[in-house]
C-alpha cells in the first residue's frame, strides 16, 4: 500500500497536540525497536508500540487513534525504561487515548447514570469520570 506523506501532515495540528499533551518530542524516536521488544502487552496489541510512535510521526495519526494498541498499553514503563533516547511512550498512548476520547464525545452521561450507583460508587470516581470524560 502506497501513502503519500506531505509536510504539512507531519507537523499538522493533530501532532502538536500529541506532543503537547504527552510532553514528548515524537522525533525523538530514532526506532531502534527496545520498546517493541520488551512490551508485556505486544502480543495482544494489532501494531507494535514503535509502529505507533512511527504513525504519529509521519502524521497518520487517524490510523493510531484507531488502534487497539493504544487500549492495550498497560503504562507498566518498560518501554520508557529500556528507550534510549528517552522517550516516555506510555504518556504518548494516554495522550493518544485522550485525543481518541475527545474525538468521539463526551462518553460519561451524567444523567443516565442510575440513582443507586451514585450512593455506592466513591465520589472520587465520578468527579475523576467527570474530568477526564466530559467537555
Amino acid at each position: 500500500m502506497r501513502v503519500t506523506i506531505s509536510v504539512e501532515q507531519v507537523r499538522s495540528e493533530w501532532v502538536r497536540r500529541i506532543e503537547e499533551v504527552s510532553g514528548q518530542d515524537v522525533m525523538a524516536c530514532y526506532h531502534c525497536g527496545k520498546c517493541s521488544a520488551g512490551c508485556p502487552a505486544a502480543e495482544a496489541m494489532d501494531l507494535l508500540p514503535n509502529q505507533i510512535i512511527r504513525l504519529v510521526q509521519l502524521g497518520q495519526v487517524e490510523r493510531a487513534l484507531e488502534s487497539q494498541t493504544i487500549w492495550y498499553c498497560a503504562a507498566c514503563q518498560t518501554c520508557y525504561a529500556r528507550c534510549p533516547k528517552g522517550v516516555d511512550l506510555p504518556r504518548l498512548m494516554e495522550a493518544l487515548r485522550e485525543l481518541a476520547m475527545q474525538k468521539r464525545g463526551d462518553h460519561l452521561e451524567i444523567a443516565r447514570l442510575d440513582v443507586q450507583a451514585l450512593a455506592e460508587f466513591p465520589q472520587q470516581a465520578f468527579i475523576a469520570g467527570f474530568r477526564k470524560y466530559t467537555t
